[in-house]
């Protein structure tokens, strides 16, 4: 049998696991992922990795800009590929579809919030602006630099209006396979 990758299953997806929750647990930290990602093929070796790490055969998702990460996600997870507003994980890996993601992501409900979906974004190269970020997981307020797609997103995630405590989460992959986690109650403003 020929092997298309050398992505353990096992260990390379615990690694990914354990940088994914320390970044969701301290947003504006960034992780690399890249030891684990370049034992992938295709187009978007980052995304797959976290998708290997985060998906299975219990949950939905959509890539809806692109086909070969769908058919991907499909060969290694199980997970459903659904319509976009259906979606528990939503990959999307073009910043010009970014605001048409978020608009569509299901926000989950007033008792089951934690059913809002998680929303994947590839962002490319660009030029960082200086941001305070405030809420859970952050002591106080943290300054950071980002990525303007970044701020971009949560600027479109704030238009959507959720009530507290619905809304979606966010993992960044950035250049380098480095990944940046921004939770739903998490508050992004740029100083």
């Amino acid at each position: 049998m020929k092997q298309l990758h050398t992505f353990d299953e096992v260990f390379d997806s615990q690694k990914v696991f354990r940088k994914a929750l320390e970044v969701l647990s301290n947003p504006g930290r960034t992780l690399s992922i890249a030891g684990q990602s370049e034992k992938l093929y295709g187009q978007q070796p980052g995304l797959l990795a976290l998708a290997m790490t985060l998906l299975d055969a219990s949950v939905s998702f959509c890539a809806p800009d692109d086909a070969e990460l769908t058919e991907q996600i499909l060969l290694h997870t199980h997970a459903a590929p659904v319509d976009a507003q259906e979606a528990d994980f939503l990959f999307c890996t073009r910043a010009q579809n970014l605001a048409a993601c978020i608009e569509a992501a299901k926000c989950g409900t007033l008792a089951d919030p934690h059913t809002g979906a998680t929303i994947l974004v590839r962002v490319p190269q660009e030029e960082s602006v200086r941001v305070r970020l405030s809420g859970p997981g952050v002591d106080g307020a943290l300054e950071t630099e980002v990525p303007r797609d970044v701020l971009a997103a949560i600027r479109t995630r704030n238009a959507q209006a959720y009530e507290y405590p619905q809304g979606v989460d966010f993992f960044f992959l950035l250049p380098g396979d480095a990944i940046l986690a921004i939770p739903r109650l998490v508050r992004m403003e740029e100083v």
